[in-house]
């Protein structure tokens, strides 16, 4: 009989945005507390808010982006990781993440990084089979493993 004091693992919903631009290269940020890790643009969903609605805000928050600097492509997921170690990040125990592409439509020129709440240093455009899972958290690198198999085809090992 299973433990009934288990309770199962939560998880926060969550937006991840990749940007693409007409070369096919994707964006990347580099966390302005955590130098050498990069990672795409990503945020928690709020309560009452759509993915769609929390991904533009996201995007506005850490990029400076306006809905029509972008174009939606295509979303997948949920794809879900854990922080592990009885670690929780506001009162989940991981995040359940969909990871939306998008077309940047506008010009580089309009992407700012010091916003507000300033979570990246900087941003560059890499092709999708350059990014290095080294460059994230364990805890991270299974799902963006799935993200790259899934959206560009790109088998990325441990």
């Amino acid at each position: 009989m299973p433990n009934s004091n288990h309770t199962p693992p939560t998880f926060r919903p969550s937006v991840v945005g990749i940007l693409q631009d007409s070369e096919g290269r994707v964006l990347i940020g580099e966390r302005v507390n955590m130098p050498g890790a990069w990672q795409f643009p990503q945020g928690g969903v709020n309560e009452g808010e759509s993915r769609e609605g929390a991904l533009a805000r996201e995007l506005g928050e850490e990029l400076s982006l306006k809905r029509g600097d972008y174009r939606l492509i295509e979303s997948k997921g949920p794809y879900r990781y854990l922080l592990g170690n009885g670690r929780k990040k506001k009162g989940f125990d991981g995040q359940e993440q969909h990871y939306y592409l998008a077309a940047m439509i506008a010009p580089d020129s309009v992407i700012d990084v010091k916003t507000k709440e300033q979570e990246f240093s900087t941003t560059r455009w890499i092709r999708p089979e350059e990014f290095e899972l080294a460059w994230l958290p364990e805890f991270k690198r299974d799902v963006y493993r799935a993200v790259l198999r899934d959206l560009f085809g790109i088998i990325k090992g441990s």
